[in-house]
Order: structure tokens, then C-alpha cells, then sequence
């Protein structure tokens, strides 16, 4: 069996003419739906634990057909560093307001990656049908870039919270020393920024929220944080039918 990549880097990294190559560890402290890649089975196991509390069937759903027409979503962007594509778009917000090493609703910065339970979801934002990037670099204090051929990857910081982005494509990396559900209230909070029913970060106005491809009804605080979950949070009209990433086999 393959062995998988080492966390902390971006997948192997092909350079024209040459061997697919693994980048260096890191030290220390759209609209169509396309064919799933098959998983690594530890990874598969590693992410289904924990899942029993919170889960997806426990949320209120309903049918996209509730919320009447919708855009189509705009074309991917190119892939990034994880092999996920990277909205062209300007950030939601800053990194600006970001924690910077103390504990977060009980989650800790700790100075290295904590795997004993990991998984990640990815995140889709647009702002009155503009599409917004999550930055690179959330919940990774002195965060340290590393330029790849496929752009800028954060592959190290003088502490990682158990919540943090390495790369501006929505990936959520969840990296915890214990299971537990996680949500994007967490999340938005080591972001430093507001998340509500009335706004996202700085962009004000009703909040849709989809999850896994359906209507979630409540505060998009609330949000279980999954393991492949596919969040998509829209302020403002017009609204854009949700978007569907490939799950590289990396992640």
C-alpha cells in the first residue's frame, strides 16, 4: 500500500520532466459534481472516528428546491497546493483578527499537528453571488509560507489550533488530540471573525446556508464541522447552487 503523505505539506508535487516528488514536511512547532477519487483506507477510518455525535442525519435539512432558482456556480479556479481548486475571488477577510496562541472555545495552539482525530470539510463562501476565498493561514499563528508550483502553501507556524487552513482552497483541516464535533462557530472564532444567521466576517445580510448539498436550517454557528463535509454559506441574493470539490487522494 502507498504510504500516505506526511501532514503538514501539500500532496506530491509533479515538476515538468520530471518524477512526481513529495514537497518537505513541515517542522515543528463548481456547480457540477465530479467523480469522487477512492480514499487510502486509514484514511477512510481515520476520518469516520468520532463521527457518531452531531451527526449529518441529526441536522435540520431540507430540499434545495426550497429556496427557489439558483445561479449556477461560476467555474473552479485553477487547483492549489492541496489539489482543490482556489476561488478567483478576493479573501472574505483578513488574517488579521486571527487568534494568536491562546486557547479558543477550549481548543489549543498546540506546536505541532495534533492526528489523533482528523478530518477535513471544505468551506464555500459567496457574498451576494460573488465568491469569496477562505485565507490560508487561519488558526496557524507565525504562519510560514512555502511557495509550490501550484501556489502558496503554510506549512508551518510557531503553533497549529486544532482548527486551521494550510492552503486559500476552503479546506478545513480539523488536527485533534480528542474527539470531538467541531463547528464552524469554532472555527470563525479562532478566525477572530462574526458568523451568524445576519453575516459572515465583515459581509452583513440573511445568511443561506448548504450543507452536503441541502438546505441547513439554524445558525450557521452551529455547523458540524465533518468529516467530508461540504459547507456552503451565502450572504445575500442572488443565490448560487452549491458546488462540489473532488476529494483529492491526499486529504
Amino acid at each position: 500500500m502507498p504510504r500516505p503523505r506526511p501532514h503538514g505539506t501539500p500532496p506530491a508535487i509533479r515538476w515538468p520532466n520530471q518524477e512526481t516528488v513529495p514537497c518537505p514536511r513541515a517542522t515543528g512547532t463548481g456547480s457540477s459534481t465530479h467523480a469522487r477519487k477512492s480514499r487510502r483506507p486509514e484514511q477512510r477510518k481515520r476520518g469516520a472516528a468520532g463521527g457518531s455525535s452531531g451527526s449529518a442525519s441529526s441536522l435540520k435539512l431540507t430540499s434545495l428546491s426550497t429556496l427557489g432558482p439558483l445561479n449556477p456556480a461560476p467555474a473552479p479556479g485553477a487547483d492549489g497546493p492541496e489539489g482543490v481548486p482556489i476561488p478567483n475571488a478576493p479573501p472574505l477577510a483578513t488574517t488579521a483578527t486571527k487568534a494568536t496562541g491562546n486557547p479558543v472555545d477550549g481548543i489549543r495552539c498546540d506546536t505541532s499537528e495534533q492526528v489523533l482525530f482528523h478530518i477535513h470539510a471544505h468551506l464555500t463562501v459567496f457574498v451576494n453571488g460573488s465568491p469569496r476565498q477562505i485565507p490560508a493561514g487561519i488558526g496557524i499563528p507565525g504562519a510560514q509560507a512555502q511557495n509550490t508550483p501550484k501556489g502558496t502553501f503554510i506549512s508551518n507556524g510557531t503553533c497549529f489550533y486544532w482548527l486551521h487552513t494550510h492552503a486559500a482552497d476552503g479546506i478545513i483541516h480539523t488536527e485533534s488530540p480528542v474527539h470531538r464535533t467541531y463547528t464552524l462557530g469554532n472555527f470563525f472564532n479562532i478566525w477572530g471573525q462574526p458568523l451568524g444567521p445576519s453575516q459572515v466576517g465583515p459581509a452583513k445580510g440573511h445568511v443561506t446556508a448548504i450543507y452536503n448539498g441541502k438546505v441547513y436550517e439554524g445558525n450557521p454557528r452551529d455547523i458540524p464541522i465533518k468529516a467530508d463535509a461540504q459547507i456552503q454559506l451565502q450572504v445575500g441574493t442572488p443565490l448560487v447552487a452549491p458546488e462540489s470539490i473532488t476529494w483529492p487522494s491526499g486529504l
